[in-house]
């Protein structure tokens, strides 16, 4: 992943980032505009979003930020820092309301101008004043944010797509005026026939006071349809945003007292009732329920908690009764940070955008020499002025590139929301390059591949023991141990026989095992050497099992009582029941996976024939992951990394493309390019799908954007295009844009897929 050096060197001293809140914006090219005059500042590095109508700054330590407002309103448009506890209100007005009002009131006024100038039927005597009547206000008022954008604009020696829009309107008005007042179109019983082709006529005699209005309408319509879909765009990031609970009960001296979440401090324990979401991020100290993530994760079955477990701000309590203590609040939570990560996706720009930015900034200019050519050679064809004016108002209307500046934000901001309501967060648009060139997928083994919690996966007991009685006598031994394996042993035995006898005499044999009694046997659980001690060894049945349980890489027990070898139980971290689907998808998307582990070779080989993984690299210390990555970089091959823990976090920035699953540390997270919430590896599927839906989407929507450009301007150039016409497959060219990218809210995930 690549950026510009100079870029690169701003970012480098800069120690301050900022978020400012543009306003006045009304195409690419004013983004574009403030980003060149904010990057002029020594130090700043200033990416401007016109989607999201928001700067991102880094800047150096001695410069005020309120600086950086001051240069954004000396370009002639408005900034404002953000507030240090920013409000959300939920019912706040619909911004785009003034532009749907001045839309329906154009409209409605334009109408009768068209229809009248298209209908020759419907010239009655003075239909050209009525004509005028009815279009003054749309010229004036309706086209009135064109028209002030482009007198800014012009007053810094700036042109935009909004000059276009205003001067192609002004000069079919202001020629229009000039054939009514001093030339003989008003006279009565005038007519004025529709025609689309070049032809030579008086001047003085045609109005194009439909060219004005109609074009007015047309842009309008196209600038309300692009803020409705920006607004659609982003509901994903404020729908996660009013996920979280309002208030909560927190225990003061034993009592449940009610407060709102803002005043929720670390430490602070609070209660959750069945169906109440869970306040903020905490531990649960006391009960056990079932806890419906979906809304954040995407994930369908409840997880079951108990004391100790941890739990997220705004999941859902479908159980009972939980008294959480409060572990991260505020901005700290999992909540607060998926929401900045999904922000500063939508607030940044691809390769893409960026070239489309510098296509923007080149092609007004251009566009005005190519109307004032056209004038002219008509002109100097003998067309006549009505002929080479019409073909030259077509030219800057239809050159309009408003499209251009749409393509790449639009889709970013669906794709982007969609991937936040599937559980997949993307750290920065750029990362959407790189998940197309990717070949290589590594996986690390313990919590990405396979649960990271023991379990316990086999029982062999020796002949003539009954399997559920030698889990009942051992898990109610091991139930007294704090040890994984003993856990693991005691959790499989609980669910497998239920409740589990009391023990007596428990001791612990640090390293090598358990002994004590449980209904009157004196039971030993743990390595031969401690059986050893008390005289008891394996039989060779017993002995070939713990051979072969070592020989896969598991943990293997072995039980006895009463002075004989019982059983041997093995204990081992178990595959998620996804991972093996997963892989599967991963070399359907022409990805070639590698597991990498630190555990011993023989584990390893056997977790990856069970997900399907031929290439594995087994027993790395944690250090040595990135010489791992670099070294299949340097084979050529371009690595995606998944991993979950603080030694996978170098990897993660190592790699090409760093996917952490959310369910791991928060260092890995910040290293990696992104995030996925769910610990199931269909979502690092999920999220590689729908980057590349998402870049082939932005790649579709420059294609059309230019191409609507391209194929319009010679035929405008050439007369064969009425200027409302132009004005009308501008306007579309962007509502398609935006209806393109709006496809991405469909997106459906693996699990979706697959039921």
């Amino acid at each position: 992943m690549t950026t510009d050096n100079a870029t690169e060197e701003a970012r480098g001293s800069a120690v301050g980032e900022v978020e400012l809140a543009i306003t006045g914006m009304t195409c690419a090219s004013c983004a574009s505009r403030i980003e060149r005059k904010l990057n002029k500042l020594d130090g700043v590095s200033a990416s401007v979003n016109y989607a999201t109508e928001k700067a991102r700054v880094s800047f150096p330590a001695d410069l005020d930020p309120q600086r950086l407002v001051e240069v954004v309103e000396t370009a002639g448009y408005g900034a404002s820092l953000p507030a240090a506890e920013p409000e959300r209100e939920p019912d706040q007005e619909d911004p785009t309301r003034p532009l749907r009002q001045r839309l329906v009131v154009s409209a409605v006024l334009s109408v009768p101008v068209v229809a009248m100038a298209m209908v020759p039927a419907l010239q009655f005597t003075y239909w050209q004043w009525i004509s005028l009547t009815l279009a003054a206000p749309v010229l004036v008022w309706g086209a009135w944010p064109f028209h002030r954008a482009a007198w800014i604009n012009l007053r810094h020696g700036a042109a935009t797509m909004d000059t276009l829009v205003s001067l192609g309107t002004t000069a079919a008005f202001l020629w229009s005026l000039y054939a009514l007042l001093l030339g003989t179109a008003g006279t009565p019983g005038m007519t004025h026939p529709f025609e689309l082709t070049v032809q030579r006529t008086d001047g003085a005699g045609a109005i194009y006071l439909e060219v004005a209005a109609g074009v007015t309408t047309f842009i309008l319509a196209g600038r309300y349809f692009e803020a409705r879909a920006k607004r659609r765009a982003g509901a994903a990031l404020r729908a996660l945003l009013e996920l979280g609970a309002k208030d909560v009960a927190v225990l003061r001296e034993g009592r449940e007292v009610r407060v709102p979440v803002a005043e929720l401090r670390v430490g602070d324990r609070f209660v959750v009732r069945p169906g109440e979401k869970i306040a903020t991020d905490g531990v649960v100290e006391e009960g056990s329920s079932a806890v419906d993530a979906g809304l954040l994760t995407g994930e369908s079955v409840p997880v079951e908690v108990g004391p100790g477990d941890a739990v997220v701000g705004a999941t859902v309590n479908a159980g009972g009764r939980l008294v959480v203590r409060a572990t991260r609040v505020g901005a700290d939570t999992q909540l607060a940070r998926m929401a900045e990560l999904v922000e500063r996706a939508q607030s940044g720009k691809a390769e893409v955008q960026r070239l489309a930015d510098r296509i923007s900034a080149v092609f007004v200019p251009i566009v005005i020499a190519l109307a004032v050519g056209t004038l002219a050679f008509w002109l100097g064809a003998g067309a006549g002025p009505s002929a080479a004016f019409t073909a030259a108002v077509a030219v800057l209307i239809i050159a309009c590139p408003c499209a251009l500046g749409l393509a790449t934000p639009t889709a970013l901001l669906v794709g982007t929301g969609r991937g936040a309501q599937l559980g997949v967060l993307v750290k920065g648009p750029e990362v959407l390059e790189s998940t197309r060139r990717v070949d290589t997928v590594v996986l690390d083994k313990t919590g990405t591949v396979t649960t990271g919690r023991m379990s316990l996966v086999a029982v062999r007991p020796a002949a003539g023991e009954d399997e559920d009685e030698v889990l009942r006598l051992v898990g109610a031994l091991e139930h007294a141990s704090e040890h994984p394996v003993a856990q693991a042993i005691a959790e499989g035995a609980a669910t497998r026989v239920g409740e589990l006898p009391p023990v007596e005499e428990f001791a612990n044999a640090e390293g090598l095992g358990v002994r004590g009694v449980v209904e009157g046997r004196a039971l030993v659980v743990g390595r031969e050497k401690l059986l050893a001690e008390w005289g008891v060894h394996p039989t060779e049945e017993l002995a070939g099992e713990l051979r072969r349980a070592r020989e896969q890489g598991r943990t293997a027990v072995l039980a006895a009582w009463d002075g004989r070898a019982r059983a041997v139980l093995v204990v081992a971290d178990t595959v998620k029941p996804t991972s093996a689907r997963a892989v599967r998808e991963l070399r359907a998307l022409g990805l070639e996976p590698v597991l990498l582990t630190g555990d011993n070779e023989a584990a390893a080989r056997a977790v990856a024939a069970e997900v399907g993984v031929d290439e594995v690299i087994a027993e790395v210390l944690p250090q040595d992951k990135v010489d791992v990555v670099a070294r299949l970089q340097r084979r050529g091959r371009v690595v995606a990394v998944v991993g979950d823990g603080v030694n996978d976090a170098a990897a993660l920035a190592k790699a090409d493309l760093g996917l952490a699953m959310g369910t791991g540390t928060d260092v890995a997270i910040e290293a990696a390019d992104l995030t996925l919430v769910r610990g199931d590896l269909r979502a690092a599927v999920d999220a590689i799908r729908l980057s590349r839906r998402t870049l082939a989407t932005i790649k579709g929507n420059l294609f059309w954007a230019f191409a609507y450009n391209v194929a319009g301007l010679p035929l405008a150039a050439a007369g064969l295009l009425n200027p409302m016409i132009a004005g009308g497959a501008m306007a579309l060219s962007s509502v398609f844009v935006v209806t393109n990218s709006l496809r991405l809210r469909g997106f459906r995930g693996t699990a979706d897929r697959t039921g």
